[in-house]
């Protein structure tokens, strides 16, 4: 019987101290922090510069295209730099954020743009599958999967 009711303090001080390692709310506040920066990434695709754009997403960032394409950081980057990518346009619809600890978040958003890619205007119409981590206290893209709706 002793070992039975040890067992149970056991467990149920193994569950409390797991619940507390991240404070109630901790997801619900960092939730607009990312919703922030995914706005932030969104005006910079429009008006891309370099520090804009190496501060909102991870140096191991993977940007899935819809058409199979997979950029880096570099590669993203040099894209909206040069004008390969280039959005003239960009709205954001239906977006849903979902901290699932404290340092990684999921945004899916519906994305239509204007585009003038390498010079050749075109519209796109996208729902985007985002994963943003926390890095030295700032939301950055971590990795991106669009698909064509």
């Amino acid at each position: 019987m002793f070992l039975k009711k040890l067992f149970l303090v056991a467990a149920s001080a193994a569950l409390f101290s797991a619940c507390s390692v991240m404070p109630a709310g901790n997801a619900a506040s960092a939730a607009p922090e990312v919703a922030a920066a995914a706005e932030r990434l969104r005006i910079a695709m429009i008006d891309p510069t370099a520090p804009a754009l190496g501060a909102l997403v991870a140096d191991d960032l993977s940007y899935g295209h819809s058409g199979g394409k997979v950029d880096t950081k570099a590669s993203f980057i040099a894209d909206l730099l040069d004008g390969k990518s280039d959005f003239v346009t960009i709205a954001i619809t239906d977006q849903t954020v979902k901290v699932v600890d404290g340092n990684t978040a999921i945004v899916r958003h519906t994305l239509t743009a204007d585009t003038n890619d390498s010079g050749k205007p075109g519209k796109v119409a996208l729902k985007i599958l985002g994963v943003w981590q926390k890095q030295g206290g700032s939301w950055k893209l971590l990795a991106r999967q669009a698909v064509r709706i």
